[in-house]
């Protein structure tokens, strides 16, 4: 309770400005919430703007374009030219400037939002306060009638692998090489591990990854976008060890030896590489942020328990968003979480449909999926049909010289509702967003196969594959 004497300044303080605390901060506040934001790093943006979403973006855009003109991929489109050379540094600095105005962006809206800014280290310190540690050791307290929690995610450690951020890296450092190394071990292939392992492998490294399941891409993806996945990335010359287990990882005469198990055959081998990327996922940054004196609960991965409208079970004034909640850690999750849960402090009705949140995988050509897959349809005995496309049958993508790939549409084999989407193309992320809104509109396959769609596009894959689904057969396949 708030202690005697002490007056509320704010109606809400948010911990944490990533993209689900900053977007709720600014909503709260043109809700007419007098809002504050506490940050702990120097700059606002969180993980997925400084070292996480959109730095790996700006890598995988320059390293496409940097393969496409070392391979021969634009001679065979008619261009030719000699002599290409890849300046590291210079790759870098564009990453670097897209950060920094993306983070300047975000203090310009607090700035426009009237949302009070607090640089500090957040720590709950009683129901209705927030003390705030800045780097002089100082403190200050905030007295507000409402928190959000929105501290995110922090990289997984993989136990007896330290990692240094130079030869032994996180996804953090990988983002920061400051030379292509010759062999490259990517422990992983999940999202993240497949994004920054292609970055590299562009760019001219021997990239092998090694996962432990028995298939690519992470939860969620289906089993055969997945085996269709990976055989366009080992085509690019990306190589996969799957269904093994990383032992120990040793720096050995200027190498890094990883010695694996394979799960089946228990064999044992040991590869060697210059870089190992440790990629075994993100856990919730939950400790230290006061919830074990408040009693608030978490559960056995550290992820705060909360209600519908977000609310902790102990206190109904202290809300938690985005990567420290069950639920997938994505970005946009994060972000439509934080503007219902503000909104739902007004009195508004909250929902949020978690079947209607895209994933995207953002290699070349992209990954991206909504809804069911083929696998958690079996599982939980739904009845569906299958409506497929392949992009080489696509006008726009035979002229892009982009063929790999197809659009999967998985629909309710008696109502015709679309169940899930699932995408392999060049624009895949793009895409998938179509399907995303049909999807929470209720729509059916007979309903996208009826809408007009421009020509010659890509897009026009997913159409045909919801024909596919609703009448049997597509037009142009």
């Amino acid at each position: 309770m708030l202690r005697s004497g002490v007056k509320l300044t704010h109606d809400l303080v948010v911990i944490g400005s990533g993209p689900g605390g900053y977007v709720a901060a600014i909503k709260a506040a043109q809700l007419g919430m007098r809002t504050a934001c506490v940050e702990k790093n120097p700059t606002l943006g969180g993980t997925c703007l400084n070292v996480g979403c959109i730095p790996s973006k700006a890598l995988l855009h320059n390293s496409h374009y940097y393969h496409m003109a070392h391979s021969n991929e634009l001679k065979e489109r008619g261009i030719q030219f000699d002599n290409v050379r890849l300046d590291l540094p210079a790759l870098m600095k564009q990453k670097t400037t897209a950060v920094k105005s993306l983070t300047n962006g975000i203090a310009t809206l607090f700035k426009q939002n009237k949302v009070d800014r607090f640089d500090g280290f957040g720590r709950i310190t009683s129901q209705n306060e927030v003390t705030v540690e800045k780097s002089d050791g100082s403190k200050q307290t905030i007295a507000t009638k409402n928190i959000l929690i929105a501290t995110g995610s922090e990289v997984t450690p993989f136990p007896g692998i330290e990692v240094d951020e130079k030869t032994i890296v996180s996804s953090t450092g990988a983002l920061d090489l400051e030379r292509v190394p010759e062999k490259m071990i990517v422990i992983g292939a999940g999202v993240i591990g497949l994004e920054l392992g292609s970055v590299w492998s562009r760019l001219g490294a021997q990239v092998t990854a090694v996962e432990f399941m028995s298939s690519i891409g992470g939860q969620g993806i289906d089993l055969e976008i997945s085996k269709t996945f990976q055989r366009v990335l080992q085509k690019q010359g990306l190589k996969f060890k799957l269904n093994t287990k990383v032992l120990k990882a040793e720096k050995v005469d200027g190498k890094i030896h990883v010695e694996v198990e394979d799960v089946k055959s228990n064999k044992k081998d040991t590869l060697d590489c210059n870089v190992l990327l440790v990629c075994v996922g993100r856990r919730p940054y939950t400790r230290g942020i006061g919830l074990e004196e408040l009693g608030i609960a978490t559960d056995e991965r550290g992820r705060i328990k909360v209600n519908s409208r977000f609310q902790t079970e102990k206190y109904d004034n202290i809300y938690a968003i985005g990567d420290c909640i069950p639920g997938p850690m994505l970005a946009h999750k994060a972000e439509d979480e934080g503007i219902f849960c503000v909104e739902g402090m007004t009195g508004a009705p909250v929902h949020m449909d978690y079947n209607c949140v895209p994933s995207v995988i953002y290699t070349f050509p992209e990954v991206a999926w909504v809804g069911k897959s083929e696998e958690q349809l079996k599982a939980e005995g739904v009845k569906y049909k299958i409506g497929k496309f392949p992009m080489i049958a696509n006008s726009r993508s035979k002229t892009n010289n982009e063929t790999d790939g197809m659009v999967k549409i998985l629909g309710d084999s008696e109502t015709d509702r679309i169940l899930g989407c699932h995408i392999i193309t060049g624009v895949a992320g793009e895409m998938i967003n179509e399907a995303t809104l049909a999807m929470e509109y209720g729509a059916s396959c007979e309903d996208v196969a009826r809408v007009c769609h421009a020509h010659p596009t890509v897009s026009e894959a997913f159409r045909e594959a919801n024909l596919a689904a609703y009448a049997g057969r597509a037009i142009n396949c």
